[in-house]
């Protein structure tokens, strides 16, 4: 053997000789002296009754072992306190326990420690450099009992009966916001009665804990506040929510923790039941979002409550037998960003008695949804009484049912595709509230991906009320279906508008209540191109003398029924950008009775002529025909100087309107032309022509007619209780054609008549005067023989304050007296009347002078001349006579 080998032996051997005495003596020394170094040189007194140390492996294994610090006051290390019945250490950190004073291994075990643990301080105060002067990667426990406090010694964390297997343990108290207090990579865990304090607020307590194969199984979860809701408020005004959340039994594996990030796989939970209390309190906005992260990768809830209360005490949310399975739940950086800050592959949720409540309570019966589909079930919504100014809703409801093709979160958006929306016997009322509208400001949509997309909306067999101002509208057997439904932002971001492709709406008996009429139609159907209505009516809820007591200044009263309304064309009626464009509208079988009262005071308001009126229609409008079929129209005015009203009845009318418009479509005609045909008074044809551009600022009008073979008797209804007069004979034919504008008209009118007489009555409409007849009818020319000319129409001023019929009965009044009916009758009556106060006046004179000629005579008789004057008196008398006579003649005249 060669020298430098027997001398690596022989050297090899004495090192090791060397270090069996070294760990001989170690052993000797660490029995010996240990207690005393760790008591001088680290912040803690041990005892111990046996203690072993491999030199060469780090490995020590101690019995019975107390544990104290030698400061307890001192918060900048770990607190130990307490025994341990058997521990081993392997690879035990002797360098850094000697020179770094930092307690490291990479095993321990620990069999029966009952031990007090109280954390250092997150940083040092003098350097500010982080402190960990324990670290364990692997640590196992038997049969421990363990408590954990703060630096402040309020208790973080304790548990009893522990049996604990963790990898790569760490435990501190290092940025807790941000960082998990205890974290490992594996763990295997059994105890009971666990608690653990996370703030000031909040206590967590277990009844037990225990694992097999990676399966966790927890009892009787609590979180609790320690205070109740009223300290809550008091000490924490800034915070708006409270919580209380027990869980009876959890079951999930691979549960992980590290660093910020918890993550677990097919976690159950058995009736859990949450209770929230919230505050009016607006949260203060977090800087610095927190960097926790949530990795749940299936997660199911059975038979759970939840319970959110209102600051005043009431629910909010309720929710029992709750039923939720979520697929790869998680909550990281990326999620926190979005509108809802979750994400998930896909979930399932089902209920029964949900209660949602603000200013009206939401009841549904039974909820089931998932990311494709819901449906609720025995729904209601009832008033509260909470906010009466507020819209509310008293309505039951079958069942709402709906499907989605899209519904997902990206770039912090939300996409919305609705497939179907389907309700299903809506019945009850919807109450517009009765507060001021508030001006509102402009509306944040940047979390919505627009355009929500609703592809279809189906409401079936519906009963519904809506009332506003006590004026109810009501729907019966109500269905409607609307389709392609594109929600979007307005420009101003003042609210989200609608676009809707297609609709189709129909329902019995429909009724709508006003202030003085009921309006009511057997069916109604429409869509966007068609409009159909039978048996329309529109009737007066108050008698006509209630209607006159009840308007402030002259209205008019309708009474109306359709036997049919249809409409052909295409409209928009739900946009900002509303339009009307119709091809045919038609009206048949109308009866329309129009009641005016003049005992009201006038109303000041101007009255715009219909170009001006169809002008300030705000939305595109035109309708290309427009046609009122076999109908009835009857107008009826009343006067205080009226014996009842005058009536005026069209029948058999028929009338056609061309390019009704609002003069806002570019490129379309403007101006309209109506034409009408019917019976007047039911005895004679009218027929009249009307035209006005819409366009035209102006608002000039023409209108034209003619009315032929009319029996005088046939206007007596209208002209008896104004003018006290009734007519007989022919109005052979009647001509007119009148030009106008806002200020007044002038045109042409002609008259041809035959056989006229009249008849003027006292005031009461019932006799006759005899005398004033006689001369009325001697200044009427009864016939007036061929066509005569045209007379001129001219000047007919109008008053603003007054319709557009009235402007044109002056013209045609005018024309009538110019063709000496009207002028004639009131010559005849001021002649009359001329005449009877001449004839009383004479009368009176008479009287006079007879008096005063029986006093001269009686002079004359007691005269002793009398026979002297005789013959002048004869001559007086004579002459007093002729003065009678010529100015009787005269007054007469």
């Amino acid at each position: 053997m060669k020298k430098w080998v027997k001398k690596l032996f022989v050297g090899l051997g004495i090192l090791l000789v060397i270090i069996l005495l070294a760990n001989f003596g170690l052993n000797i020394w660490l029995k010996t002296q240990l207690p005393n170094y760790i008591k001088n040189n680290t912040d803690y007194k041990v005892s111990y009754k046996s203690l072993e140390v491999d030199l060469l492996s780090g490995n020590i294994l101690a019995t019975k072992i107390s544990v104290n610090n030698k400061n307890p006051q001192n918060n900048n290390v770990i607190g130990l306190q307490g025994t341990i019945d058997t521990l081993k250490i392997s690879r035990f950190g002797i360098y850094d326990a000697l020179f770094n004073k930092q307690i490291s291994s990479s095993d321990l075990l620990l069999s029966k420690p009952n031990l007090n643990v109280i954390l250092a301080k997150p940083v040092d105060d003098k350097t500010g450099k982080k402190r960990n002067p324990v670290k364990f990667e692997n640590i196992r426990i038997n049969d421990g009992n363990v408590s954990v406090f703060r630096h402040t010694k309020q208790k973080f964390l304790s548990v009893q009966d522990l049996d604990l297997y963790v990898e790569n343990l760490q435990l501190t108290e290092e940025s807790v916001e941000d960082k998990l207090p205890v974290v490992f990579d594996a763990y295997d865990i059994k105890g009971k009665n666990f608690f653990i304090r996370p703030d000031d607020v909040y206590a967590l307590k277990i009844d037990a804990i225990r694992t097999s194969d990676g399966q966790m199984t927890v009892d009787n979860f609590q979180l609790v506040p320690v205070l109740d809701f009223e300290q809550f408020k008091k000490y924490y005004p800034k915070k708006n929510k409270l919580f209380q959340f027990a869980i009876k039994k959890m079951e999930f594996k691979d549960l992980v923790l590290k660093k910020n990030k918890l993550s677990l796989s097919n976690a159950s939970f058995y009736e859990p039941n949450l209770l929230m209390y919230t505050t009016d309190v607006v949260p203060v906005r977090v800087k610095k979002p927190s960097d926790f992260e949530l990795d749940l990768e299936n997660i199911k809830m059975s038979n759970a409550t939840i319970q959110v209360m209102k600051p005043d005490g009431n629910k909010l949310l309720y929710a029992k037998n709750l039923n939720v399975d979520v697929n790869q739940l998680r909550f990281d950086k990326e999620t926190r960003e979005e509108l809802i800050p979750v994400g998930y592959k896909n979930f399932q949720i089902s209920g029964r008695d949900v209660l949602f409540s603000n200013h009206q309570d939401f009841t549904i019966g039974n909820i089931s949804l998932n990311p494709k589909k819901g449906e609720l079930r025995n729904i209601s919504v009832v008033p509260n009484g909470s906010a009466p100014e507020k819209t509310s809703m008293n309505l039951l409801t079958d069942y709402i049912r709906f499907t989605i093709n899209k519904w997902d979160f990206t770039d912090k958006k939300m996409n919305l595709d609705v497939n179907e929306v389907l309700m299903s016997r809506v019945k009850g009322k919807i109450t517009a509230g009765t507060g001021k509208t508030v001006n509102r400001k402009k509306q944040n949509f940047n979390g919505i991906q627009f355009p929500i997309i609703i592809r279809k909306v189906v409401l079936q067999n519906s009963d519904i009320i809506y009332s506003k101002n006590n004026q109810p509208l009501s729907f019966q057997d109500l269905n409607a279906t609307v389709n392609d439904i594109q929600l979007i932002n307005k420009k101003d971001n003042s609210g989200i508008e609608a676009k809707i492709s297609k609709y189709a709406v129909s329902t019995k008996n429909f009724g709508y209540k006003a202030k003085f009429y009921n309006m009511t139609a057997r069916f109604l159907k429409l869509d966007q191109n068609t409009i159909n209505v039978t048996a329309f009516a529109m009737k007066p809820l108050v008698s006509r003398a209630q209607f006159i007591k009840m308007i402030p200044v002259e209205s008019d009263l309708y009474d109306i029924t359709a036997n049919q309304i249809t409409a052909n064309g295409t409209w928009d009626l739900f946009s900002d950008q509303k339009l009307i464009r119709a091809s045919n509208v038609t009206i048949r079988n109308a009866d329309a009775n129009i009641f005016r009262s003049k005992i009201p005071e006038d109303d000041p308001k101007e009255k715009p002529l219909y170009s001006r009126m169809l002008r300030s229609i705000k939305i595109p409008m035109v309708v290309n025909n427009l046609n009122l079929k076999d109908s009835k129209l009857v107008y009826e005015e009343d006067t205080p100087e009226s014996a009842g009203p005058g009536k005026l009845t069209f029948s058999n009318f028929n009338m056609n309107v061309k390019n009704l418009n609002s003069a806002k479509i570019k490129g379309n005609p403007t101006r309209v032309d109506i034409k009408i045909n019917c019976s007047f008074m039911n005895l004679a044809p009218l027929s009249v022509n009307w035209n006005f551009d819409v366009a035209d600022q102006g608002d000039r009008f023409a209108i034209s007619g003619r009315t032929t073979n009319l029996p005088a008797t046939g206007i007596n209804p209208f002209i008896r209780p104004y003018l006290h007069v009734t007519a007989t004979g022919t109005i052979q034919e009647m001509l007119f054609n009148f030009r106008g504008n806002p200020k007044g008209l002038d045109g042409k009118f002609n008259l041809k008549h035959k056989d006229l007489k009249v008849t003027i009555l006292d005031k009461e409409n019932k006799d006759k005067k005899g005398f004033l007849t006689v001369v009325a009818n001697l200044l009427v020319k009864s016939d007036s023989g061929k066509l005569p000319e045209d007379v001129d129409v001219e000047d007919v001023e109008r008053d603003p304050t007054k319709s557009f019929f009235n402007l044109f009965w002056k013209g045609i009044e005018q024309g009538l007296k110019k063709t000496l009916i009207g002028i004639n009758i009131d010559k005849a009556k001021k002649t009359v009347d001329k005449t009877a106060a001449a004839v009383k006046n004479v009368k009176q004179d008479v009287k006079e002078m007879k008096a005063s000629a029986k006093e001269v005579g009686q002079a004359i008789k007691k005269n002793p001349e009398t026979e002297k004057v005789k013959e002048n008196d004869k001559e007086k008398k004579g002459f007093l006579k002729g003065v009678f006579r010529k100015k009787e003649k005269s007054e007469t005249e």
